[in-house]
């Protein structure tokens, strides 16, 4: 009778589970506390069915239920791991499953870079009369001051590409079964990505546009912004990685978290190259740099 309800194939059945509708309402939620956070802080009203809902605190029971379903959904997943359920089947599908998703991410960013590109490159057409007004007809627009690509840009593509040679070090020693290695690799991975946040926030604050001012400043701060909030979420996930692998998680054959978290890792760091060369040194050339 045992025999007949034994596993004999690589697939794993989950049991039923709480977190997708929980991380639906959390979505919900948290995009209608979206919307009445923005009209807050402008000062406006957002009503729904006679509830105001122009506060912060929509936002933060939507964002709570979201952080909260994150870390249990996350949880059963790690247990199903230890438990063996993570079968040669299984594993092939978690990295298909990443692999989607940092494609779903190129999709995002090649928006935000076709919507630079478009802007920078067709600045003078005569078909773009509006666009023209505002740009004066050359990119960068007249009387854009810029940042020096040299400087905070270079320093912070320096940090990127050196937490991407610690986060393959981290790699390359859980591979060997080196924990100290693991260990140190991660955490000098986490605080280069959160030296690489504080540069950034202390550019953005000393930037000499703003993203309300001209095209130029919102392609600007929306590519690199969105970048920015890649990092953020980049380093999270690597603090968490840390986490595991100082109370004894990961081995050298069962670590696709970590795996996943240097993907994740590896991409963000493309994706500055891209935007340092296109956005800071191309995308800047010509005009007067800001200085101070």
């Amino acid at each position: 009778m045992a025999g007949a309800h034994q596993k004999n194939h690589d697939y794993h059945i989950i049991d039923p589970s709480p977190w997708p509708l929980l991380a639906s309402i959390g979505a919900f939620v948290m995009a209608f506390g979206g919307v009445g956070l923005m009209r807050y802080v402008a000062g406006g009203s957002f009503k729904l069915f006679g509830l105001e809902l122009a506060n912060p605190w929509v936002f933060a029971i939507g964002l709570a239920i979201v952080l909260y379903t994150m870390f249990g959904w996350w949880s059963d997943t790690i247990r199903e791991g230890r438990e063996g359920h993570h079968t040669r089947v299984v594993s092939l599908h978690l990295r298909y499953g990443m692999i989607m998703f940092i494609a779903s991410e190129v999709m995002f960013f090649a928006a935000w870079f076709w919507a630079f590109f478009d802007a920078s490159l067709f600045a003078g057409e005569p078909i773009q009369a509006a666009r023209a007004a505002y740009t004066g007809g050359v990119w960068p627009p007249k009387g854009i001051e810029v940042l020096d690509p040299w400087h905070l840009p270079l320093y912070n593509t320096v940090i990127l590409l050196l937490s991407g040679t610690t986060v393959t070090w981290a790699h390359h020693a859980l591979l060997h079964d080196d924990r100290k290695g693991l260990v140190y690799g991660l955490t000098l991975t986490v605080l280069l990505g959160v030296l690489f946040s504080f540069v950034q926030g202390y550019e953005y604050a000393h930037a000499p546009f703003a993203f309300r001012d001209s095209i130029y400043g919102a392609t600007f701060f929306m590519a690199t912004g969105f970048h920015g909030f890649h990092v953020l979420v980049g380093t999270i996930f690597l603090l968490v990685c840390l986490f595991r692998a100082l109370g004894g998680g990961f081995s050298q054959q069962h670590h696709f978290g970590f795996e996943a978290a240097a993907w994740y890792w590896h991409f963000v760091d493309v994706v500055w190259l891209f935007l340092f060369f296109s956005i800071y040194i191309w995308g800047g050339w010509g005009a007067p740099i800001a200085h101070g």
